[in-house]
């Protein structure tokens, strides 16, 4: 077996490197400071850089003017953005516009997906439902009237949501199927409402009341909820694990340098001790990480469907970005918290994506039914 990345995917994690070097995580005032938002919009000079060295277009075919990559790569650039903090929907965008292109209509396609490779179409996906706890695609029900569905519902804590162009809205119909719709931000029967995340980000909360959306704007394909959900879930794993990489190298440098009884406190067997095992953390991160986007890579077979390896890795980016960070804060001492260094930031955007993916247990319990389901051997 060849555990490597390819060519083309290393290319693209460089090419990442290369632009979020010149990202600094403090651009915007410290969640910490402020009662509202940090900043009403994204960062659009980064969102203009990524679509000039190709990094909104991956997942598109070359007739989109894409690279026709994959999974594995999305989350190997992704990865990169979590250590700078990057203030852009790459992972909403991208997994929306590989969403269309794996299952939306000819129409829809050819509307959208050339534009959004080229940064002038952005993208998100209300993936939290009302609660945050309940499945998204029941927050939202779809009528069909003609050549038209018809949406009322609310979804809550959609990311970027008042400076994206479209939401694509999982939602249900009477028959129980679920659809994705495509809906503007600016649209009748479409309401914001704001929210604010730890990270001090803008969230939205959409309402739909008798929202029209019409026929060829709505993927009604089996199975494309799931896929966009897996893919949602895997890219949301690559932050922790960036994030939490960026979050430790941290940490092994401020020990490095501070001294107590005349020695670098790295040298202590209990700093040594707990630096390695927040190691341990993410290499298991980044190992159930690469196996689940391979898995939604490939489309390849296995004892259990994908979503059992999404689970993984969601078991163990959510406990271990909250592991991670906590030592982090405890190792630094009283120095973690002051608001001139950037760890508490960190410690923010943590949290959230903790949130995001959701208790571990919860993902134990998903895993174990699948397990009952599919009795290996």
């Amino acid at each position: 077996m060849d555990f490597t990345f390819t060519e083309e995917q290393q290319a693209a994690a460089e090419a990442a490197r290369g632009v979020f070097a010149g990202v600094v995580p403090d651009a915007v005032p410290s969640p910490s400071l402020v009662p509202g938002a940090v900043a009403d919009d994204f960062d659009r000079a980064l969102w203009t850089r990524l679509a000039e060295a190709d990094l909104l277009s991956l997942l598109l075919d070359t007739e989109y003017g894409g690279a026709g990559l994959d999974a594995i790569a999305l989350c190997l650039v992704l990865r990169e953005s979590a250590k700078a903090l990057a203030r852009v929907p790459l992972l909403e965008t991208s997994a929306a516009a590989a969403a269309v292109q794996a299952y939306g209509g000819e129409e829809l396609r050819s509307s959208l997906l050339s534009r959004a490779g080229r940064g002038e179409v952005v993208l998100t996906v209300a993936a939290n439902g009302l609660t945050g706890h309940d499945p998204a695609e029941l927050a939202v029900t779809a009528q069909q009237d003609g050549d038209a569905w018809i949406l009322d519902g609310v979804q809550t804590a959609v990311p970027w949501a008042h400076t994206v162009d479209f939401v694509v809205v999982p939602a249900h119909t009477p028959a129980g199927r679920t659809l994705l719709a495509v809906v503007p931000r600016i649209h009748q029967g479409v309401c914001l409402g704001e929210q604010i995340s730890t990270t001090g980000e803008r969230l939205g909360e959409v309402r739909l009341e008798s929202a029209r959306i019409a026929n060829r704007d709505v993927i009604d394909a089996d199975g494309a909820w799931e896929w966009l959900r897996e893919l949602l879930t895997c890219g949301t794993c690559a932050l922790s694990l960036g994030l939490g990489e960026r979050v430790l190298a941290m940490t092994s440098e401020y020990t490095g340098k501070r001294e107590q009884f005349g020695f670098p406190v790295a040298t202590f067997q209990a700093v040594a001790v707990q630096a390695a095992d927040r190691y341990i953390d993410l290499r298991a991160m980044e190992v159930t990480l690469w196996q689940a986007a391979w898995r939604i890579a490939s489309a390849a077979s296995g004892v259990l469907p994908v979503s059992g390896d999404v689970a993984v890795a969601k078991i163990w980016a959510s406990e271990g970005v909250r592991r991670v960070v906590q030592t982090a804060q405890h190792l630094h001492g009283g120095f973690g918290a002051d608001v001139e260094y950037p760890l508490h930031r960190y410690h923010a955007w943590a949290k959230h994506l903790e949130l995001q993916l959701g208790p571990a247990a919860a993902h134990e319990e998903a895993l174990g039914d699948l397990l009952a389901a599919h009795p290996l051997g």
